[in-house]
């Protein structure tokens, strides 16, 4: 049972990763580091096992004098951590041992590095620090923003969930299922998987399929993985449908929006924390943080001891740590203002321009070190 009171609050540990451009992103942390091609990284990050370095830190507003916790980056590519294996969990296991030896008592799994290790799954043997893989927040955070877009679309629009069985997914699709009357459709490669995922929620809930042509359907898609063959493009979506992306590194491009006016993307698993201080690039402006690194502040802010959603969070993890958040609304923990790719939007029917301003250059141009 996680404490309703913050007298023990811990400091806590968060895992990030450069995405594709690693030279830029590791640029925003260190500007010489922008200096080397990528080609160097690519091959110096393959044959060598590099340690784990302490990239930011974190502090509350009401105990600044206190360190909450760190940002510890992961020296692995996005295609390193999706292909995983022994040698990217042992790497992550070392950043595990670094955020062990600065004290934190959780660990935040960032990004790529939650899948790389089954969820967290792979970490479950840890005694010495709890381990989150940050979830159940985003499904959490996933399900308010699905239900804010929502509020725009007819009653009876159907909604896809593209990455129905993973973490996220899993727990996101039971949410949806209890707390809106929407049609679902799930879709995921694993056949097996989505007819046990389908058979859990109430008869005629939902229809499953491997096929991702069929979101064609859908008034809304959420998108919640990064697998290469999930690259949402122009002819997966209907007129005037909704994506709400909750990828990192994300499945969808700006470009999208340069061929489909009518199609909208918003950025998900965001939070408003104001009250967090953050030193340290995560790819975000001050005072916003991603779903799976506000789960884990808030493991670090009620002092829970152990660990928290390894492999697939359930619905009630999710719904627990909404209470916890409402109890820090003091420092924030609450959805964030609606966003497309980085920059803020409105949720009404159409965008002021198709295309936010700046997006498809600061893509282009700035990499992100992503949580």
């Amino acid at each position: 049972m996680i404490p309703t009171l913050f007298p023990d609050r811990h400091p806590v540990a968060f895992l990030v990763h450069p995405r594709t451009d690693v030279a830029a992103d590791l640029g925003g942390i260190c500007r010489p580091l922008g200096w080397v091609p990528n080609g160097v990284y690519a091959a110096a990050l393959r044959r060598v096992e590099f340690p784990s370095p302490v990239t930011g830190t974190i502090r509350f507003a009401d105990d600044p004098a206190r360190t909450a916790g760190w940002l510890i980056t992961v020296p692995l590519t996005p295609r390193d951590l999706l292909s995983g294996g022994r040698r990217a969990q042992r790497i992550i296991g070392r950043a595990v041992d670094r955020a062990a030896q600065l004290g934190a008592r959780t660990v935040g799994l960032g990004a790529l590095t939650a899948p790389a290790t089954a969820g967290g799954a792979a970490l479950r043997h840890r005694t010495d620090i709890g381990v989150t893989n940050g979830n159940a927040f985003t499904a959490a955070m996933t399900l308010l923003g699905a239900q804010r877009l929502l509020d725009d679309l007819p009653g009876d629009a159907l909604v896809a969930v593209v990455g129905a069985t993973g973490s996220v997914g899993g727990c996101l699709t039971r949410l949806l299922a209890q707390e809106t009357p929407n049609p679902l459709l799930l879709v995921a490669r694993n056949e097996a998987r989505l007819r046990s995922l389908r058979a859990s929620l109430p008869a005629g809930r939902a229809v499953a399929t491997t096929d991702l042509d069929r979101v064609r359907d859908a008034d809304l898609v959420i998108l919640l993985t990064s697998a290469e063959d999930a690259l949402l493009g122009s002819r997966h979506l209907k007129r005037g449908a909704v994506v709400l992306d909750d990828t990192q590194p994300r499945n969808t491009r700006p470009e999208l929006l340069l061929e489909r006016p009518d199609v909208r993307i918003v950025d998900g698993g965001l939070v408003s924390v104001p009250g967090v201080q953050r030193r340290g690039f995560i790819g975000l402006p001050p005072g916003v943080a991603y779903a799976c690194l506000a789960e884990t502040l808030l493991l670090g802010l009620c002092g829970h001891r152990g660990h928290y959603s390894l492999g697939s969070p359930s619905p009630d993890q999710a719904t627990l740590l909404l209470d916890v958040a409402r109890q820090a609304r003091h420092l924030g923990f609450t959805l964030a203002a609606p966003h497309s790719f980085g920059q803020p939007v409105t949720v009404s029917r159409r965008f002021e321009s198709p295309l936010p301003a700046g997006v498809v250059s600061q893509d282009r141009q700035r990499g992100e070190v992503v949580a």
